[in-house]
């Protein structure tokens, strides 16, 4: 699973053979989510409020940049890291 990237303990990454909706995976001090690309809401899992904040806050900056890595898991490419949140 590549990591894309890692800010304020909060580690990101994506499956190549994952499913849709267009997702990523957050994780931080042992809680996971799968964050929802598009829509920017929570799939599945939790993640303290204060982490969930700044994710769905970096989803939207990067938005474009983590639909064209979604692409090219999809293709079995690798991934682009994504700058973290400052």
């Amino acid at each position: 699973m590549p990591l894309i990237s890692v800010f304020f303990g909060i580690r990101v990454t994506m499956y190549y053979d994952d499913h849709n909706p267009p997702h990523f995976h957050a994780a931080y001090n042992g809680e996971k989510a799968l964050v929802d690309i598009v829509k920017g809401r929570i799939l599945s899992g939790q993640l303290p409020a204060r982490q969930l904040k700044l994710i769905l806050a970096w989803n939207e900056i990067h938005r474009d940049e983590l639909m064209q890595n979604w692409e090219l898991a999809k293709d079995n490419e690798p991934l682009n890291k994504i700058a973290p949140l400052m």
